[in-house]
């Protein structure tokens, strides 16, 4: 798992409309890049809706906000239609971020094992650098945590 301090290796990842977003073209801002494991499920929604809603408070602070899942871009552009987000989502099909993040796990629900995304943020420097980031996120109040995290950070 990358943590605080590693330098984040430059990725390209299409997002919902199909475009790629690479980290080198948004490198200078700072970025919340949060990993969720399924558009349209209970958690992924309120956590998105919840992004969506602290997103001028975000913008404010100079920071975009990039959710990742290994659903495809279609399923992105579905679910961000169906609950009118206004966040960037990029699809990550071959988990390779996730690889490279150190959150695609091996999971346990009602007694089976299966390998999946564990719900992680990470806030990443202008300089393209880890500067915080959360495991195993429990959604309730996680973003107001990430922008007080954000706050103090740019201090």
């Amino acid at each position: 798992m990358l943590n605080v301090g590693d330098t984040v290796p430059d990725f390209c990842l299409p997002n919902q409309d199909d475009e790629e977003i690479c980290l080198r073209d948004i490198k200078g801002r700072w970025i919340v890049l949060y990993f969720y494991p399924k558009d349209n499920t209970p958690g992924c929604t309120t956590e998105a809706c919840d992004f969506t809603a602290a997103l001028p408070d975000f913008d404010g602070l100079d920071a975009i906000i990039l959710g990742v899942s290994p659903d495809s871009p279609k399923k992105h552009r579905s679910f961000i239609e169906k609950k009118e987000l206004k966040i960037t989502l990029l699809a990550d099909e071959e988990k390779e971020l996730c690889n490279l993040f150190g959150i695609w796990q091996l999971k346990k629900f009602m007694g089976k094992e299966y390998m999946g995304v564990v719900r992680s943020t990470f806030i990443i420097d202008p300089d393209g650098k880890v500067a915080a980031n959360w495991t195993k996120v429990r959604v309730k109040e996680h973003v107001n945590a990430v922008q007080a995290k954000l706050e103090e950070l740019q201090k």
